[in-house]
């Protein structure tokens, strides 16, 4: 029996071609689907970097808005500060314009408030040991002391009639009148009305 050549080289070019054909489209696969993954990673990297440029932008606002707080914090605390001093200030500023007394070396000094010749709380007690003094047989010495400004009459019957509180004060605790010197009144030098030493009445023991 007799083999046909031509059919059997027909068909090993048709099973050949096959393959060639199976091959590319398998390398086409593969190049495509290469692509895609690479495609991916970069579009995930993309992604990753655009999300942290978000969050770093989120953190500077956040940081931001903590420096504008901590801003309006300071000025709120030195405000506060400010309106503390401005009445610390004040209450300085009152506190030299009211009566005191106080002891200074056996000097007993009574400070009074603008205009008034009322003598502080404790007298009696800044006063004891002049008066005891007194009482021994010392003498008293009264000195009073008034502003340089103003009318002069009215600065030197003002600084008599504190110096006579004082020394009424002084009687009423026992001390003889005739134990009690009283000085003329004493303008100070170079004060603006505001001094508390120029509206001073002093009793020294002698």
């Amino acid at each position: 029996m007799a083999f046909n050549t031509n059919d059997d080289d027909r068909e090993q070019k048709t099973v050949v071609g096959f393959l060639i054909g199976a091959v590319v489209l398998l390398a086409i696969a593969i190049a495509v689907g290469f692509g895609v993954s690479r495609a991916g990673v970069f579009g995930k990297k993309d992604g990753a970097a655009s999300t942290g440029s978000s969050v770093m932008a989120a953190a500077d606002a956040a940081s931001g808005a903590a420096a504008a707080d901590g801003a309006a914090s300071a000025a709120g605390v030195a405000a506060q500060a400010g309106a503390a001093s401005a009445d610390q200030g004040a209450a300085v500023q009152a506190g030299a314009d009211e009566a005191s007394v106080k002891v200074v070396d056996g000097v007993v000094r009574f400070y009074f408030a603008s205009g008034k010749a009322e003598l502080a709380a404790g007298a009696k007690e800044a006063l004891a040991d002049a008066v005891a003094a007194a009482k021994a047989g010392k003498k008293l010495v009264l000195s009073g002391f008034h502003d340089s400004t103003g009318d002069p009459a009215r600065n030197a019957e003002l600084a008599k009639q504190r110096a006579f509180a004082v020394r009424d004060a002084l009687i009423a605790e026992g001390v003889a009148e005739g134990s009690i010197d009283l000085q003329k009144p004493e303008a100070m030098p170079n004060t603006q009305g505001n001094d508390p030493e120029a509206r001073r009445v002093e009793v020294k023991i002698d």
